[in-house]
């Protein structure tokens, strides 16, 4: 595979959902979440001049949700291994998967033939489990649309048990979203592509979202009472539990990195009961709950049936590192790569402010529209000349730090030496 390939995502990052985010100022993601569009994609217009000078952001500043040290050691420490650990393949083998897409029937899906095809059978590995929720008479769809994705997991696992793929991907069917992985374009091909199948055999589940805002560390309280709008599921979680898992005791917390996205093994997937998918299915089928609420739900529970843990919160330079093949050398140098990030958007947002100021002031003069113009703010002096040379600066580095971690994640014995996992001569990924 060549390095213009490796390096795309990121490269790409850098300039187009980089320039989504810098035309707006900071505003914390944890405020402002649930706004963000569902998909971004590389098509998209860009924002109006309305847009630039509200200030609100649709991409989240990295920096806010990577954990500090003690949280980390704190989320490390909390998970028990309750199920077998998986043992990879010999080095160089292949292994089979299924990406499973839950869509509705107006949502276009193409991009997995246009984007995947050199994956798909009969020439490659993989093959695809769409299901159309709101079409009964699609080749595959759930017995009820409900729970979003949810009923599209479950019943591929429950119709499907005993023949599963090595890897099973389940996914959104939008190709851009604001929940796919920030240093892969936002860019569901690049997260497919890159996922390591040896990691998902190893770990046996694993979400396909590395950073952790929103989810972890701390995301939803199951003993809550009190309305909470961001996270309506949350009041009725303890109901849930007790007719899901009625013999395990309420967490008092649930957590992981958002959104109903992740890869599992087949021996995880067996793990579980066959029966056990079928009454979750068919508590799904009977609940109240709403379509909206009853998915939610799920979001914060695949982790739970999966991994045995209620909180699972990997660190996000391991996910990129052993997950994906993105290593920057460790903690520290994931975090310095995502300070110099930060303030390359930060200056661009700057810039293109200025630019919009300016342009504003120069149309409200000729227009005869002093009074207006006199109320503007008048950028400082030779600031733009300023930032453009620490925008050519920041983004020089980013590009060398972006080259070197796709470099450093070819090499499975750097991967295993970010994460900390025992490595011998001749080992693969």
């Amino acid at each position: 595979m060549s390095m213009n390939r490796r390096l795309a995502p990121l490269l790409i990052a850098s300039f187009t959902t980089l320039l989504l985010f810098i035309l707006f100022q900071t505003t914390h993601l944890g405020q402002s979440w649930h706004r963000i569009p569902q998909a971004i994609g590389l098509g998209d217009k860009g924002p109006t001049a309305e847009q630039i000078a509200s200030g609100e952001n649709i991409l989240p500043d990295l920096r806010e949700s990577r954990p500090s040290p003690e949280e980390q050691k704190k989320q490390d420490e909390l998970k028990e291994t309750v199920f077998t650990p998986g043992v990879p393949k010999t080095p160089g083998s292949n292994y089979t998967r299924t990406l499973v897409i839950a869509r509705m029937k107006e949502e276009n899906t193409s991009w997995i033939e246009e984007k995947l095809g050199n994956m798909l059978r009969p020439t490659g590995l993989m093959d695809t489990a769409i299901y159309v929720m709101d079409d009964p008479e699609a080749p595959l769809h759930p017995p009820l649309n409900k729970g979003h994705e949810a009923m599209a997991y479950l019943s591929y696992i429950v119709e499907h048990y005993e023949s599963l793929a090595d890897i099973s991907i389940f996914m959104h069917s939008h190709r851009f979203g604001w929940h796919n992985n920030e240093l892969q374009n936002l860019d569901a091909v690049w997260m497919i592509t890159d996922l390591s199948p040896e990691h998902v055999t190893r770990q046996g589940y694993m979400n396909l979202r590395c950073h952790w805002d929103p989810g972890c560390p701390d995301w939803l309280h199951p003993e809550a009472t009190e309305l909470n709008l961001e996270k309506q599921e949350e009041r009725v979680l303890s109901d849930a539990w007790v007719e899901l898992f009625p013999e395990d005791p309420l967490p008092s917390v649930l957590s992981q990195p958002c959104c109903g996205q992740f890869a599992l093994s087949k021996e995880r997937i067996r793990e579980v009961p066959l029966q056990e998918y079928i009454d979750i299915r068919d508590w799904l089928l009977r609940t109240p709950f709403t379509d909206y609420i009853s998915g939610r739900i799920f979001e914060y529970l695949w982790q739970y049936i999966f991994t045995g843990n209620s909180i699972e919160c990997p660190a996000m330079h391991s996910c990129y590192c052993d997950g994906y093949g993105i290593c920057f050398g460790g903690p520290d140098e994931f975090d310095r790569y995502l300070d110099t990030r930060y303030w390359l958007m930060h200056y661009q947002s700057e810039l293109s402010h200025i630019k919009w100021l300016k342009e504003q002031i120069d149309k409200a003069t000729v227009e005869g529209r002093f009074d207006e113009a006199a109320q503007l703010e008048v950028p400082e002096f030779g600031r733009d000349e300023w930032l453009i040379e620490r925008i050519d600066a920041y983004r020089k580095e980013v590009e060398v730090k972006a080259e070197d971690a796709w470099e450093r994640g070819r090499d499975p014995a750097n991967r295993a030496k970010e994460v900390g996992r025992e490595w011998r001569e001749g080992d693969g990924f």
